[in-house]
């Protein structure tokens, strides 16, 4: 087919035009447009969980266990477990997530995990809400992800992202997709584009370091354990903000700016003049080869159904350790030392709060949020910035970039998440100082 037929069938047609303009409109709509419902002011996304619970009442805690067994025997039934010592630790966790969301239903076990803070709290507040938004938010994340939005979006981005982030502008797709999509989406392109020599080591760990973060449907779920809801195009758009300031800070310091950046085969850039034009050319055909509507719900809800059965189990078993030590030990108050230099120097109250909670970040990153609730606005805010921003955590990114074949350690990871939760608070703080004030 010539290059004038391929013109022609992705063209501005109205199916095309379509599809691109209205279908990415809708998803929009879901994602970032408050409306009020009884007195309610929220995103329709988080109105439809909400009325889907109520209709399930008693019913949403057996179907969130039934996720989690299914998500426990995942592993084994399709034999990845042995796969790596990392899979093997992880599949151990999803056993034991499988038998602490038992105790958490029926309520059995000791006092010491019963308590309203720890399984009823986990399991109540968080499991159960993650399990029914993942879900549904990946119905509707197919109008947003699937019709030439972000593709759009990417060639525009292309001037600012090679001086900005050392990366190429196709990361901007990475970027976008994992902010509005989710972290196991942006790896997975971004490791498939690393294999194919179009990123170099430096631009992969890059991207998966400082742009595949938890998504929008994920940042929901903090935003009401803080009770943010209220304001949540300010918290959305300030995170996204500083999560990409933080990485524009962290590509240019060790131990990012020492990795190989030599690619096999570089993205060529897009003439300026030629940009407005390339870039809804690349819109349109994206969306004339997108699956159908119908076809591309179900893609996306197989994904996000696989995506629930993986993370439901492991937030309950290392977000049960977390919340355990956090309550138990003194090993997040040791680890808080350190980022208390970066929360005293505002003079706020709870600083040491906030610096201990946003240690536990590297466990599960609802950690923050969850410890967090009944603090003050600025602590809540603050938290519920870190909790994205700090991107890297182990009950799941941190397994996803070393299943990758993106050559970074634990080590390097862990130096990264620290540098990021470090200036992450510089950040949020005064930003949620002036929201508040």
């Amino acid at each position: 087919m010539s290059s004038n037929d391929n013109s022609a069938v992705a063209g501005p047609s109205a199916a095309n035009m379509g599809r691109l303009l209205g279908l990415s409109a809708i998803g929009i709509f879901i994602f970032f447009i408050p409306i009020t419902i009884d007195g309610k002011s929220s995103i329709p996304l988080d109105h439809m969980v909400g009325f889907l619970r109520g209709i399930m009442g008693p019913a949403a805690g057996y179907y969130a266990l039934a996720m989690i067994w299914v998500g426990a025997a995942y592993p084994f039934v399709k034999g990845t477990w042995k796969n790596t010592t990392t899979d093997k630790v992880f599949s151990v966790l999803k056993l034991l997530g499988a038998v602490t969301a038992v105790l958490a239903l029926t309520g059995w076990g000791p006092e010491a995990l019963q308590s309203k803070d720890m399984l009823p709290f986990l399991f109540n507040k968080l499991v159960i809400s993650v399990g029914l938004i993942v879900p549904i938010g990946a119905v509707f994340l197919a109008l947003l992800v699937s019709y030439g939005l972000l593709e759009f979006i990417g060639v525009f981005l292309q001037p600012v992202m090679r001086p900005i982030w050392k990366t190429p502008g196709r990361s901007a797709i990475d970027a976008v997709a994992s902010f509005v999509g989710s972290y196991s989406i942006g790896l997975l392109i971004t490791n498939r584009v690393y294999k194919a020599g179009q990123y170099s080591a430096r631009e992969a760990a890059v991207i998966a370091t400082g742009f595949s973060t938890v998504s929008a449907t994920f940042m929901i779920i903090v935003a009401k354990t803080l009770n943010l809801m209220d304001i949540w195009n300010q918290y959305f758009w300030l995170t996204l903000v500083i999560t990409f300031v933080v990485t524009a800070i962290t590509v240019r310091i060790p131990p990012l700016v020492g990795m190989d950046d030599h690619a096999r085969d570089p993205e060529p850039d897009v003439p300026s003049g030629e940009r407005v034009r390339t870039a809804w050319q690349s819109g349109l055909e994206v969306a004339h080869n997108a699956p159908g509507l119908l076809e591309n719900i179900k893609l996306n809800l197989r994904e996000g159904l696989l995506m629930t059965i993986s993370i439901l189990p492991s937030i309950m078993s290392v977000g049960l350790i977390g919340l355990l030590l956090a309550k138990y030990t003194p090993v997040f108050d040791w680890l808080g030392y350190v980022f208390y230099p970066f929360t005293a120097i505002f003079g706020i109250d709870g600083a040491a709060e906030l610096a201990k909670a946003s240690a536990t970040g590297l466990a599960e990153m609802f950690l923050p949020a969850l410890i967090l609730g009944d603090a003050s606005f600025v602590v809540r805010f603050a938290a519920g910035v870190v909790s994205v921003s700090g991107v890297l955590f182990f009950s799941a990114s941190i397994p996803c970039i070393l299943s990758t074949e993106i050559p970074i350690g634990v080590g390097r990871l862990v130096i990264v998440w620290f540098l990021r939760v470090a200036l992450s608070l510089l950040l949020a703080i005064p930003a949620a100082m002036l929201i508040g004030s």
